[in-house]
Formats: structure tokens, C-alpha cells, sequence
């Protein structure tokens, strides 16, 4: 239904995403998961037919996006992450509005609009203006307007941003009520919105496509290991250094630097498959001497995953060379 291939956008020199490639099947939700710059808007508003690729195919429904553009706009949904919505309007007379712009037949318009304000329990909504709306409902009436003509692929860039716990349990569950009947690509970089949404992720990072398969597959493969927390009471960044070099540690986030009760720091590991570090991670932490308060095993998770494929350790800075010596050096 969605297939991309070796897509690229480059400005000036610059590549904002490179050799993009992923499919994504009929009636499946793909989550696009990836940091802030990642390349995730730059892909979506390619898919959507508003920014042309520097290289590459891109076709949804069997419709290349650059070369067909208008008919690929007829059969997506988009929901860019500001929904642009039209505030002086009425819910429902801005929705008649975009099904004719979506070529929704005069006689389907009616019915059509009352499908989606159902569909996104927008309904007691229909006669207000849109900007009377609370920031949860707005999101809803962009997805609506994303599927009021009923397209076969839906486009969603980061829908939940904004919105209050509970708006955003609303927004999830109205998007696994799309599936089946829609394809659809959920772009974000909150985790939980994947694991609870999506049946398959595509990883990007720094314009790349680092990973590509279910989130059971992807936790199965990446962080076959085991995780661990480690509690401890010292010099965390030091610590941290040392730890990241123990054989078999592929991972080391300091969660929380000295903000525990009792100034103590927690600290994320992650092992490599068939690895078990724990007797050394002890050793090396207490042969820094720094304490340890607490040390558990963790189960991985899709952040686990997602961190691995997107952290990239840089080197550390040369330390700057100490005044007093460089003074005493110049003297003599």
C-alpha cells in the first residue's frame, strides 16, 4: 500500500534524511519512531505530496507521489503535527468543507462528515467553532478531516503532542480503531504511543533508517541481554565511563544524576545477548569507590531498543590545560 524506496532529501549539502526505504501493508499501523531532527516531518510531508524528494520513489496506492501528486492527495489522509484547521468555522462546516475539496460527491458529503465526527466523537461538537475547542478536540477534528473522505492510507505526524493524559489514551485508542480499514503511518518519538499502537516501527535516525520490524522482534533481537538498574551513591559521570567499557555492556543511561533521596544517582544498563555483567558492573563500581545502593534486574523495553539504535557516544573534550601550570610553564 505505502512503499518507499531509497528516498532522499538533501538541502544545499546537507542531507535531512538519506536512502530512506520501508513498505508498510495494507491495513497495518506503522509507527515512524525517532528523535526531534530526526528526518520523520521531512518523510511525512514527502508522502503527503508537499515537498518533492532530492532522490528516490515514493507511491501510496500504487500512485508515485511526485509524478501523481494530486491523485495521491485524493487518497491520503494527512494529519500534519499543526492540524490546519480553519478556527471561524464550525466542526462540521469546515468538515463539509474538506470533503469537497476532497472530491467527496455533493450526495456523499452529508453522510460521509457524520461518519467521521462519530468516528472521532466529535459530534456534540458539530455546531461550535473550531476555535472554542480545547486543544483534545481540535486534534480530534484534524483527524477527521484526515478521514472524511475515507482514504485508503492515512498520514500522522506526531498527533498526541499537546495533549493531557487523558486526551491522549482518546487519540490512541480512535487510532487502533482505524486499523484494518486504513493504512497508516503514525510518525512520533513517544515511545508509548508505539508500543501501544503500532503493529511494526521503522527507527530513524540522523536521516537514516536504523531498524525496521515488529516492536516484539525488535526487543527479541536488540536487547536479547538483560537490563539492569543500578543504584549507587558517588561520582555518577565517572562511574558512568568506567561502565561503558566492562565487555558485554552495549548500554549506560544515567537516569537520574544525584536527584534521588540521599543525593544518589540511578543509572539504565543494558547487556549485549548472552552476556551477564552484573559480577562485573559491581566490581567496577565498587572498585571506584562509589557505593552501591541498589542493584535489580530489569526487563528491556522498546526505550531500551530505541536508545541503542539513536545514542551515539561522542568523544569526551580535551580538558583545558590547568591556568596555574600553563603561567608556570610560560616563566620558565
Amino acid at each position: 500500500m505505502i512503499e518507499v524506496e531509497h528516498l532522499s532529501k538533501i538541502y544545499g549539502t546537507t542531507p535531512a534524511i538519506e536512502n530512506v526505504t520501508f513498505r508498510v501493508e495494507p491495513g497495518e499501523i506503522l509507527g515512524f519512531l525517532g528523535p526531534n531532527g530526526a528526518g520523520k516531518t521531512t518523510t511525512m510531508r514527502i508522502l503527503a505530496g508537499y515537498l518533492p524528494a532530492t532522490h528516490g520513489t515514493a507511491r501510496i496506492a500504487n500512485y508515485d507521489v511526485h509524478e501523481n501528486s494530486m491523485a495521491v492527495r485524493r487518497r491520503i489522509g494527512y494529519l500534519p503535527e499543526f492540524p490546519p484547521l480553519y478556527p471561524d468555522m464550525t466542526v462540521e462546516g469546515f468538515l463539509h468543507f474538506v470533503a469537497r475539496i476532497k472530491g467527496v460527491a455533493a450526495g456523499d458529503r452529508t453522510t460521509k462528515v457524520k461518519t467521521a465526527m462519530e468516528r472521532c466523537n466529535i459530534t456534540s461538537k458539530a455546531k461550535l467553532l473550531i476555535r472554542k475547542l480545547s486543544k483534545g478536540f481540535r486534534q480530534r477534528v484534524g483527524i477527521a478531516q484526515a478521514i472524511v473522505h475515507d482514504p485508503p492510507a492515512i498520514i500522522l505526524d506526531e498527533p498526541t503532542v499537546g495533549l493531557d493524559p487523558r486526551q491522549i489514551i482518546d487519540v490512541r485508542n480512535l487510532i487502533k480503531s482505524l486499523a484494518g480499514e486504513h493504512t497508516i503511518i503514525l510518525s512520533t518519538h513517544i515511545l508509548p504511543e508505539v508500543s501501544m499502537t503500532c503493529s511494526r516501527v521503522a527507527i530513524i535516525n540522523e536521516g537514516k533508517i536504523v531498524a525496521t520490524d515488529s516492536p516484539d522482534k525488535l526487543l527479541a533481537e536488540l536487547t536479547g541481554g538483560s537490563g539492569y538498574e543500578l543504584e549507587i551513591d558517588g561520582d555518577a559521570r565517572e562511574l558512568q565511563k568506567l561502565l561503558q567499557v566492562i565487555p558485554g555492556v552495549c548500554l549506560v543511561e544515567l537516569v537520574n544524576d544525584q536527584n534521588l533521596p540521599g543525593g544518589r544517582s540511578l543509572f539504565h544498563i543494558v547487556s549485549a545477548p548472552g552476556a551477564e555483567p552484573a559480577r562485573d558492573i559491581a566490581a567496577v563500581t565498587v572498585g571506584a569507590g562509589v557505593g552501591i545502593y541498589e542493584m535489580r534486574r530489569t526487563r528491556a523495553t522498546l526505550e531500551d531498543v530505541f536508545l541503542k539504535l539513536t545514542t551515539t557516544e561522542k568523544p569526551l573534550p580535551e580538558p583545558e590545560p590547568d591556568l596555574q601550570e600553563s603561567q608556570e610553564s610560560d616563566q620558565g
